[in-house]
């Protein structure tokens, strides 16, 4: 088979790449070592920063989230006794964020590939970047028992952490940058009505607590347990009931509890792989990079990756032009660090550090208690919430 750019990866950035290259006529097959129904089982973010919304809108693939999804204009943060709401709207000029499933995004990229009979090729098993340090690169390939050569002008690392495509990079290519914390995110996913409109983020001395949401109906709820913990540890009751402490007794009183439909625990780091780029094969979204999900950023940077990715891509193929190409890594990776700094900032400023003692919680009282007395802090924290410009 010969296509232009071969894609490895079927999540969303990898199908928000193939669906943007589409649209520009650039001719494109998606690689997906797992199957459509495993895809959509992977339970992630759902905060949408403005940039990926108007994205989502340009992939023609925004009516189903412009139905459901819920636009969030604030949200609030609590610290111990400091509560405020950052005003995300009246802070940026009328940005604000949407709450939409990273799954619910997935499912609507995979019906528009569908719609197109868009070239996803799944369960390909033994995926191999080949040659892509020189001119003519290829990906290898078995299926069915069937072993498969892409020739390509461009590989598309879009699979994740531990994908094969970062795996791939001779040793020595790549600078790694890492921060692993000492906790991880329970999570609990409920049928039940969120607690607030928007999200409530709150740092309690017994640990971190989010009230978030999927919709109207199906809330998602987090906190902050030890690395190591076994999420059979945690009936659904014992976390209804901290998180009923942690984040106050104001919400305590409205908070509606049910079963768990998914339980799961995940560990925060954060990652930076440099460059994104070698040769003829670039890396984008967490297999290239990977933040705390505690500022909403995980989802939202791979859709950065994917703007500057499509857009040099679409300028090679439509005006010959190579710049794009070359400037990728060093765009991608200006806006991946900010976003890694505010991700660290936010998980600094809402986490209980059991190595930094009493010094750190008054330091994070200091830090909130300034944030609510200046303007200029909360516009900073907004902007880089909503998201910042590509």
């Amino acid at each position: 088979m010969r296509t232009q750019v071969v894609i490895i990866g079927a999540g969303p950035s990898g199908l928000l790449l193939s669906q943007l290259l589409h649209l520009a006529g650039v001719d494109c097959v998606v690689l997906e070592r797992r199957d459509p129904e495993y895809v959509l089982s992977r339970i992630r973010a759902g905060v949408l920063e403005q940039g990926m919304v108007d994205m989502l809108e340009r992939a023609d693939v925004s009516d189903r989230m412009r139905k459901e999804g819920l636009p969030h204009d604030g949200f609030t943060l609590s610290v111990a006794d400091t509560r405020l709401r950052i005003d995300l709207k009246g802070l940026t000029g009328g940005k604000s964020v949407m709450v939409y499933g990273q799954t619910e995004v997935t499912r609507d990229l995979m019906d528009a590939h569908r719609a197109r009979d868009g070239k996803v090729i799944y369960e390909a098993s033994n995926v191999t970047p080949l040659d892509f340090n020189g001119p003519n690169p290829s990906v290898t390939y078995d299926k069915d028992g069937t072993s498969h050569e892409i020739a390509c002008d461009f590989i598309c690392g879009c699979d994740g952490f531990h994908g094969v495509s970062r795996a791939s990079v001779p040793d020595g290519a790549i600078t790694e940058y890492e921060k692993v914390y000492p906790f991880g995110w329970l999570g609990i996913l409920s049928y039940v009505k969120p607690v607030d409109h928007e999200l409530i983020y709150s740092n309690h001395p017994n640990g971190f607590a989010l009230a978030s949401m999927r919709s109207e109906k199906l809330s998602r709820y987090y906190i902050q347990v030890p690395t190591g913990t076994d999420v059979k540890a945690w009936s659904d009751d014992a976390i209804w009931d901290e998180l009923k402490i942690r984040l106050g007794s104001e919400a305590a009183d409205r908070i509606e509890t049910g079963p768990s439909i998914e339980k799961s625990i995940a560990p925060l780091r954060s990652f930076v792989a440099e460059p994104l780029r070698f040769g003829r094969l670039m890396l984008a979204g967490d297999a290239g990079h990977i933040v705390p999900p505690t500022g909403a950023k995980g989802l939202n940077l791979a859709a950065s990756d994917i703007h500057y990715l499509s857009e040099a891509l679409i300028e090679f193929y439509g005006e010959k032009s190579a710049a794009g190409i070359d400037s990728y890594s060093q765009k991608a990776l200006a806006r991946i660090w900010k976003a890694e700094r505010f991700s660290w900032w936010m998980t600094m400023l809402l986490h209980q550090f059991p190595d930094l003692g009493p010094f750190n919680a008054r330091m994070q009282q200091a830090d909130m208690d300034y944030l609510a007395s200046s303007h200029a802090a909360q516009v900073s924290l907004a902007e880089n919430y909503v998201g910042l410009p590509y």
